[in-house]
């Protein structure tokens, strides 16, 4: 479907938060029921608090903007319930902490979106990628890609323990944004694994991203140099013999468009002791993950979905000491990353393995996202190619820990030079 920008329109003035929150709700209403991405809907409080934003100064970064939440954060106002028969209308007293700073920086929630069970395991929910609905729009934050890709909401919170903000981005053809581990607090948000859970974003453009992270309080920690030709590496990771052809035209187009516009682009190849890392996250995810849902579980077994009793019951028998293990393999290579980053603006990376899958074939691998969420590094997945089925595919740049608002500056080059104005 056509989509047109609503986000950069209300801040740019050229259109009112009121004008913005209709064309949405117009959006829903029409085109939702195929894609099927939001669980709950505010429209009547979103048009109140669109009309009160109008006629007040300026809040924040995202002024009159609306946005979804992926429902695994906690809202006041309407039901959290995890997509999990344990939580069918469980009303949280207070917005996560991520949805509060997005509302106090003007941003006005129009409702809730989709998501996997627990944001990790159980069952799937029946939403579509809206540029192919025989396809998946990725997951956990199915809702959260899919809405922003069919254009319903130019924003949405999504979350990372695994790809789960970059991955739905990148099959439904949008921005999406994985801060720094650490740096947005995952207060009021469904835990998993604790050593990797990130709060993220799933945005038409990335200076919407740019405007939410500012609204959550990141800042330019890192020097950025875009008064000179940039510097990137280009980094296909341990795994790029899992990568489609679609995926390899999608990293040298970037690599391409970058060049012509006279930035370097590098070959690099990471530091020794990479190859393990996807292992080594599975293994601390899916080992806390062990202890996520006990207290769901054993207070009600005969609700539990297959792969959250598979999860609670331990059936791949990740033990403590492996869990440590594999801490203490990550800890060790993160300094050696950002070693070797040092001197780029940059890396570029492949985002997917391929086109987003048919929805039977279940969510896509999380095969070049993983890594870098054990690494704790901030991730941008660029839109801007397409399979030669129509369907789109990301890329993805990575950067420091800490260096995220000067990692989305360079995906915002990438942006303007796959879709010059």
């Amino acid at each position: 479907m056509q989509k047109q920008a609503i986000g950069r329109q209300v801040l740019d003035r050229t259109i009112t938060s009121v004008q913005a929150v209709e064309t949405c709700i117009e959006r829903i209403e029409k085109h939702d029921g195929e894609i099927g991405s939001f669980v709950s809907l505010r429209a009547e409080q979103a048009l109140a608090e669109a009309k009160a934003m109008d006629a007040s100064p300026s809040r924040g970064p995202l002024h009159g903007v609306p946005f979804a939440a992926k429902d695994v954060f906690d809202t006041q106002d309407l039901a959290t319930e995890y997509n999990s028969p344990y939580y069918r209308g469980h009303r949280p007293a207070r917005d996560a902490a991520a949805i509060a700073l997005l509302r106090q920086a003007g941003a006005i929630l129009l409702g809730k979106l989709s998501t996997v069970e627990f944001a990790g395991v159980g069952q799937v929910p029946d939403t579509r990628n809206p540029h192919r609905p025989s396809r998946t729009p990725g997951g956990s934050s199915a809702g959260s890609g899919a809405a922003v890709g069919a254009g319903l909401v130019p924003l949405a919170t999504a979350t990372q323990t695994g790809g789960s903000t970059i991955r739905p981005a990148a099959f439904c053809g949008v921005a999406g944004f994985k801060p720094t581990w650490g740096r947005i607090s995952c207060e009021g948000v469904k835990p998993f694994a604790p050593s990797l859970d990130t709060v993220g974003f799933i945005a038409e453009d990335i200076g919407l991203l740019q405007s939410a992270a500012a609204a959550c309080g990141l800042e330019h920690d890192f020097p950025s140099g875009f008064g000179r030709p940039m510097r990137l590496g280009m980094y296909p990771t341990p795994y790029f013999s899992e990568a489609h052809p679609e995926t390899r035209a999608a990293l040298e187009h970037a690599a391409a468009v970058l060049r012509q516009a006279g930035h370097s682009v590098e070959s690099v190849d990471g530091p020794s002791g990479q190859q393990e890392l996807n292992g080594w996250q599975d293994t601390i995810m899916l080992g806390e993950g062990v202890h996520a849902l006990q207290a769901e579980y054993r207070g009600h077994p005969d609700l539990a979905h297959p792969g959250v009793r598979a999860l609670a019951e331990n059936h791949r028998k990740i033990d403590a000491r492996k869990v440590s293990a594999a801490l203490d393999e990550v800890a060790a290579l993160r300094p050696r990353f950002e070693r070797a980053m040092q001197g780029f603006d940059a890396w570029l990376c492949p985002a997917v393995p391929g086109e987003a899958p048919r929805f039977e074939e279940g969510n896509g691998l999380a095969t070049f996202n993983r890594l870098f969420t054990a690494l704790h590094l901030p991730c941008v997945t660029v839109p801007g190619h397409f399979s030669e089925r129509g369907l789109p595919v990301g890329i993805q740049l990575i950067a420091p820990r800490g260096a995220d608002m000067r990692l989305l500056g360079v995906a915002q080059v990438l942006e303007g030079l796959f879709s010059p104005a």
